[in-house]
């Protein structure tokens, strides 16, 4: 049995805690938030040990795992001293405000002797899994355009009950939710390259409420429309048309063939647990067996697009680390 604990008890962090608990190999050991009520309430609900400096519980508790789930300017630190405790460590994304700080943590895990991962759920997404599978059957053709579309009526959004969200130096949709698409594109056809992006901002310090932007990764071009804000529904998408056809995934986990016109069909139309498949292939990895997890290296290489749109000013520029 694999004792987990951790630093993070917000609503990502009681779905995993939810998947450790029901995993037949971990189990909540302890539980780490800098409130204390919140911190308790979690322990109670989980029958662990509360704690609200993660130092603390790092040294304490007999740990075998970490998870991290904290705002991303605390990533660095939290994970580098899992690590550090010789603690196998599950990350947030995305991986760090920037891609210069999450260069650190890459560096970490990869001196290290333990298991890493970051929470990337589309690797395990069925309809996301469907998608990449049968665009590198050919099922569109060839290639010609992949678009990432967003729309956001108020950001944050109404669940999210988190101030950092609303700031640029951590928050802000391009972070919190483009990555995972941006992490899409990289699974489909490699690295992002090249990225021209043009961004508006709804405030001094505060998130960016338009973003246009073009892209370029494994040969095929893209774009990445967003706009906060806005009286339309949620809307987040990415699709893939080629010269014989499109696939889109939708509200996450839909897919959608010829999607808008008359042989639309739906694929997949299921929601499958991602962290579930995430704490499986995580648990078999510690154990020699093997598990299919997204690496910090993969991790920073979608953050090093993340920063590339963010720091646009209309002209095109080359991603660090773009291609091997």
């Amino acid at each position: 049995m694999y004792d987990v604990g951790l630093v993070g008890c917000g609503v990502i962090g009681t779905r995993l805690a939810e998947t450790f608990a029901a995993h037949d190999a971990t189990r909540v050991a302890a539980a780490c938030d800098r409130d204390p009520d919140r911190a308790d309430g979690f322990a109670a609900d989980y029958d662990c040990a509360a704690y609200t400096d993660h130092a603390a519980m790092f040294a304490d508790a007999d740990l075998d795992i970490a998870y991290v789930g904290v705002p991303p300017v605390a990533h660095r630190e939290v994970a580098t001293d899992a690590l550090d405790a010789g603690l196998h460590t599950i990350c947030e994304k995305p991986l760090a405000p920037d891609a210069d700080e999450g260069e650190s943590l890459v560096a970490a895990a990869e001196a290290s002797d333990c298991v890493t991962a970051v929470n990337l759920p589309f690797r395990y997404t069925e309809g996301f899994v469907e998608l990449r599978e049968r665009v590198g059957a050919g099922d569109v053709g060839d290639p010609r355009r992949v678009e990432l579309d967003f729309r956001f009526p108020r950001w944050p959004r109404e669940w999210q009950d988190v101030g950092w969200l609303r700031g640029r130096e951590q928050g802000g949709p391009v972070r919190e939710v483009g990555t995972h698409f941006l992490f899409g594109v990289q699974e489909l056809f490699g690295p992002v390259e090249r990225v021209a992006a043009e961004v508006e901002y709804s405030g001094p310090d505060t998130y960016e409420e338009s973003v246009v932007a073009t892209f370029e990764a494994g040969g095929v071009a893209g774009t990445f429309d967003l706009l906060c804000d806005c009286d339309v529904p949620e809307e987040n998408v990415i699709e893939v048309t080629g010269t014989e056809g499109s696939l889109a995934l939708t509200d996450w986990y839909r897919l959608v063939a010829d999607r808008g016109t008359d042989d639309e069909r739906v694929l997949v139309d299921e929601r499958s647990s991602t962290t579930a498949a995430l704490v499986e292939a995580f648990v078999a990895e510690i154990e020699g067996e093997g598990g299919d997890l997204v690496s910090f290296r993969e991790a920073n290489r979608v953050q090093r697009v993340v920063d590339a749109i963010l720091a646009g000013e209309g002209r095109s520029v080359a991603v660090e680390g773009g291609a091997d």
